[in-house]
């Protein structure tokens, strides 16, 4: 009997439902530190791990879980996904103190698994012309959502309290947890072999001690010791990585894969591009929030400073939707480019003029147009170019990338703003310009990057009816080395 299948519209609603409520949980906490802080009677350090915590658990788990969807099943993996990040979602909203809380935070952090999921089931299920799209709006969820949930924290702090900071993405998870497992069917792609825990350990090493010495570099300093020490346990433990799963008949993440040029030099840009990223989100509300006698920024309340980042929430929305045509028009590379000089413009523009309320709403715009362009255009790129069983993992690994530039570019920047401090105890202005100037300057350097992209000469996702299990480039590159991928 042949099974029956929703029509693929009803099941990118169930995954986009589910990514939303992952990136509504990324950042609603982040207005929310400086009460939290007193709420759970902890220190500013303590409330910070709210957000490292999370951060630190995502990066463990979606490339794993994506690796994990590969082998036994996206379908049923991220519903077990969205069940962990349900649960863990209820432990931190009935929280009234802090390793509570935190307990919650890291086992939300495994809902970071949706997006390599729900990339992979997008490729198997939906027809080849659509998958563009389908990838480009999932992919620009996360920036709305990170968005949105900014723009929306402060009213619930305000006016409710901050455990709905949690219930209300609750809603959401529940629902996709539940529509997932009556509706989305199980992919018939599988990936050979099991995970490699060494490899997963190894990886889970150097992801823990990086972003450990990235999130502590601007408090405790970056010639700090400590600092410096967990930089070099990270290096050792990437080394050590990277031997390991070179050397493993079932790799985690399949190092002849990360090395297909379209691969690494995606990866380079979404680097580049992550670093320029979150740090706006960090900026922008505290600067809006400086009072005018200062002689900067606009008094803003809470709530005030997330409506200057509404504008890019918006943007991101508009344009989502619009990149599966251009990218089957232009090409993802193009794309990749364009979103990355689009979001640099955006820097540039806050460097040069950011004393009126327009130019932070003009500057949010511009990299909401940056973002949906580029994550677009960077999950399409690494879909393309690697084989359908190891969709999960790859771009699973494209995500932590992405991340962990985002967090080095969040660390620098907030080192650059608060380097210098007026005698009232405020950043001086030229720490956010130069803040501004270095993370505009990252995003030129990742355009630069995808201009490395190669060209394609096989047919595209979006432009082939059928899927075949390599692309032409991944099937070139991989004979180049001697490596075939067991079906």
């Amino acid at each position: 009997m042949v099974e029956k299948r929703i029509h693929y519209g009803a099941t990118f609603a169930v995954l986009a439902t589910a990514a939303l409520a992952f990136s509504l949980l990324t950042s609603m906490i982040i207005p929310a530190i400086p009460k939290l802080e007193h709420a759970l009677h902890t220190s500013a350090s303590g409330a910070n791990w709210l957000l490292t915590a999370y951060l630190l658990s995502s990066a463990i788990a979606t490339p794993i879980l994506g690796r994990m969807g590969d082998i036994v099943g996206k379908e049923k993996m991220i519903v077990v996904v969205l069940s962990a990040l349900s649960v863990g979602i209820v432990v931190s909203a009935l929280a009234t103190d802090l390793p509570i809380m935190l307990a919650g935070r890291v086992i939300q952090g495994v809902g970071g698994a949706v997006f390599p999921l729900a990339f992979g089931i997008i490729r198997d299920e939906f027809p080849a012309k659509k998958v563009a799209g389908a990838i480009g709006f999932m992919s620009a969820i996360l920036g709305v959502g990170v968005g949105a949930g900014i723009v929306l924290a402060g009213p619930i702090i305000e006016h409710l309290s901050y455990h709905w900071l949690f219930w209300i993405p609750l809603v959401l998870a529940i629902g996709a947890t539940l529509t997932t497992f009556t509706f989305v069917p199980e992919s018939p792609v599988r990936a050979p072999g099991h995970i490699n825990w060494a490899g997963a350990a190894l990886m889970s090493g150097w992801l823990v001690t990086g972003l450990l010495a990235v999130s502590y570099g601007p408090t405790w300093g970056w010639k700090d010791p400590t600092v410096r020490g967990v930089f070099g346990a990270a290096a050792v433990f990437i080394a050590l990585w990277i031997w390991v799963e070179a050397r493993s008949l079932s790799p985690l993440v399949d190092m002849k894969m990360m090395r297909i040029p379209t691969v690494w030099t995606t990866n380079l840009a979404a680097l580049l591009f992550g670093f320029g990223l979150f740090a706006m989100f960090v900026t922008i509300p505290e600067f809006a929030q400086t009072p005018k006698h200062v002689g900067y920024g606009f008094g803003a309340s809470v709530t005030q400073s997330g409506l200057y980042l509404l504008p890019f929430a918006i943007a991101m929305l508009v344009i989502a939707p619009l990149t599966g045509g251009l990218s089957r028009i232009i090409g993802s590379k193009i794309i990749l480019v364009v979103g990355s000089l689009f979001s640099a413009a955006s820097y540039g523009e806050l460097a040069v003029a950011h004393s009126q309320p327009w130019n932070i709403y003009v500057a949010a715009g511009l990299l909401g147009i940056g973002v949906a362009l580029g994550y677009a255009s960077m999950s399409n790129l690494i879909v393309e170019a690697v084989p359908f069983e190891q969709t999960g993992v790859a771009t699973g690994m494209n995500t932590n990338i992405r991340n962990i530039g985002s967090a080095l570019g969040s660390g620098v920047a907030t080192s650059l703003v608060i380097s210098k401090l007026l005698p009232d105890g405020y950043p001086a202005q030229h720490g956010y310009e130069l803040a501004f100037i270095v993370c505009g300057a990252s995003l030129i350097v990742a355009a630069l990057a995808a201009v490395k992209i190669p060209r394609r000469d096989g047919p595209s996702i979006v432009e082939s009816e059928s899927h075949p299990a390599l692309t032409a480039e991944a099937e070139v590159f991989v004979g180049s080395i001697g490596y075939t991928p067991e079906t």
